[in-house]
């Protein structure tokens, strides 16, 4: 059996893989979305099917890091699209990002809640507009169970500093990276790729989408990850 096990980003929820499931499905993979449970939605926690021998892991973002160790520990392959190591980089030139998320924790449960949210939205989509992608239900409201969520997610985002436990040091793995991306700089794309090179038995292949941003979860991308798979 193949088996896909899905894990969205910060401030997203399990809609955004409408498409990606549908395309999987009619592949023959079995297909599940985890939800960490942001804004209406229950949390769903990730586990695969017994008997299944080909499993997939696709993360977007910080996705990467809130699958368990027991998931991605038995991963066969393994897809990041605008994934990241260390979200923060190092030393000097992290300053301005600690400082980013800082203002975005502050925002959460106040007035600027929703401001704050649209502007990450928007950056995260860019170059696209926001409106070509799934609509996202936290800009209809957040419950106070979901704020705390973000919350912790962004404390866990400035405290990031390697690959996550359980990171499958035998699968196969592509990594997507968007050339316009405003959520995850150049220098955590870099360190992302050095982390996978010092772990991973076979090297990942790396696919650079220049003219894409960060939400890395379109058509394209779909198909670029499908061909990826369906190689020879």
């Amino acid at each position: 059996m193949k088996q896909v096990i899905a894990m969205h980003g910060w401030a997203g929820d399990n809609s955004c893989w409408t498409l990606w499931s549908r395309q999987f499905e009619q592949r023959g993979w079995h297909w599940f979305s985890g939800e960490r449970g942001y804004g209406n939605r229950s949390p769903q926690s990730s586990e695969w099917v017994d008997g299944s021998t080909r499993r997939l892991v696709i993360c977007h973002s910080l996705g990467f890091h809130l699958l368990p160790a027991s998931v991605l520990s038995v991963a066969t392959d393994l897809v990041l699209l605008g994934g990241f190591a260390s979200f923060v980089p190092r030393e000097v030139d992290g300053r301005g990002l600690r400082t980013a998320l800082r203002g975005m924790a502050k925002a959460l449960g106040t007035q600027q809640e929703r401001t704050m949210l649209q502007r990450f939205l928007e950056r995260a989509a860019a170059p696209l507009p926001l409106s070509a992608l799934p609509p996202n239900a936290l800009l209809r409201g957040i419950s106070e169970t979901g704020r705390q969520r973000l919350q912790d997610d962004l404390d866990l985002l400035a405290k990031l500093t390697a690959l996550p436990p359980g990171f499958p040091d035998q699968a196969d793995c592509l990594v997507v990276q968007g050339g316009l991306d405003q959520i995850v700089p150049p220098e955590t794309q870099k360190l992302l790729i050095q982390s996978l090179n010092g772990r991973l038995k076979k090297k990942p292949t790396e696919m650079l989408q220049p003219n894409s941003g960060h939400a890395l979860l379109t058509a394209d991308a779909l198909q670029r990850v499908l061909g990826w798979l369906e190689r020879p």
